[in-house]
């Protein structure tokens, strides 16, 4: 029975505690109570804090826009998080983009030009997939973490605290009210003895919440580190990624530029090469290019002169249009110039065929 009353006197105190701070804040909107302020210190503190909180959710929300770009698989991360369970594995979109390839090769045929290039592209593709999958999984350890551990920890700390300095903050003017309004002796004693314990109260919550609040800085020099991880991890995959196209193309290199080409150019005319990036071309600049091997002094000689040569085909080359003359791979025809014609191009003959084919494509024989 005495915890029956004791619970229920708590219960009523609690009550008129909250009714004291809702009159309290209603007054202060009203502008009919007056309101303690806080120094100007905290006010800046909380200030930081609040920026803090705003800008690390912005950052951390479109940093996992950015590693997983597609938003239903977020939000399958995040049940799984939740459930504490791990996600099923799945192929990302350059490891899928690598299959498409490599299937598309090995239906077309590796020993063909595309077949064999499809299936270099394709292994390059996967290879950028697991570097891919190395920079979510880095920059999921070592920046998103903490940050979201910034959020959902230290700041509903702060969040908690500054609460609780809000309701002391209450307590103490809703003190001071009742002390201006004391008109009996007896009751002005009781209501400064209650404004000593608010004020004392307040001063230490505040307290409290200044030093939680001040941490912040150090947060803030805990998150430059993780961004500095997060821009080493950006920079590794990069780099990954950068040696990954680089060898790939070397290994293109072996393949006749009419394979780079621009597919809407005019198909009369003879392809030019796709122009590389500065950073690529600069780092191949030493690599032999495609057609100073092949534009040897035999094909200047013979289109200076009117005689024809023997050529063997190396690679499958589908004809454009009527003019020119589709090939196949290790077989020999006649080649020779005409006035006038392209430098990248000859005229081929095979029997009563004939049109107009690339030099890259040839490889004239003695």
């Amino acid at each position: 029975m005495n915890i029956m009353d004791f619970n229920v006197k708590k219960l009523a105190a609690d009550a008129g505690t909250f009714l004291s701070r809702a009159v309290q804040f209603t007054e202060e909107k009203l502008g009919q109570a007056e309101k303690t302020e806080l120094d100007a210190h905290l006010e800046n503190l909380l200030s930081k804090a609040e920026c803090t909180k705003l800008w690390t959710e912005k950052i951390m929300k479109q940093t996992e826009v950015l590693l997983q770009p597609n938003p239903n698989a977020r939000i399958e991360e995040f049940v799984y998080e939740k459930l504490d369970r791990k996600a099923p594995s799945r192929m990302n979109n350059p490891e899928l983009l690598g299959q498409y390839m490599i299937d598309a090769g090995n239906e077309f045929g590796p020993g063909t030009a595309y077949g064999n290039a499809l299936i270099k592209c394709g292994e390059t593709q996967k290879r950028i997939g697991t570097a891919d999958r190395e920079l979510i999984q880095t920059s999921a350890i070592n920046f998103l973490t903490p940050l979201r551990n910034f959020i959902e920890g230290d700041y509903k700390t702060i969040t908690k605290e500054r609460k609780l300095l809000q309701n002391k903050r209450l307590d103490l003017d809703a003190a001071k009210t009742r002390l201006k309004k004391a008109k009996v002796a007896e009751a002005r004693a009781a209501s400064e003895q209650e404004v000593r314990i608010t004020q004392s109260e307040f001063d230490r919550q505040a307290e409290i919440t200044r030093l939680l609040l001040e941490g912040i800085s150090s947060t803030h020099a805990h998150h430059l580190r993780c961004l500095n991880d997060f821009v080493e991890a950006q920079m590794t995959y990069y780099a990954q990624c950068y040696q990954y196209m680089l060898d790939l193309q070397k290994q293109l290199g072996s393949f006749p530029s009419t394979f780079l080409s621009n597919n809407n150019q005019s198909s009369s005319a003879p392809v030019q090469s796709v122009s590389t990036p500065s950073v690529l071309a600069s780092a191949s600049a030493s690599l032999p290019s495609v057609s100073n091997s092949i534009v040897t002094s035999g094909i200047s000689e013979l289109k200076s002169s009117s005689g024809s040569r023997k050529a063997r085909v190396l690679y499958d080359y589908d004809a454009a249009n009527s003019s020119e003359l589709s090939l196949l791979a290790d077989e020999v025809i006649t080649v020779y110039s005409i006035p006038g014609m392209d430098s990248d191009w000859l005229m081929g003959e095979r029997g009563n065929q004939k049109g107009k084919v690339p030099i890259t494509y040839l490889e004239l024989l003695n």
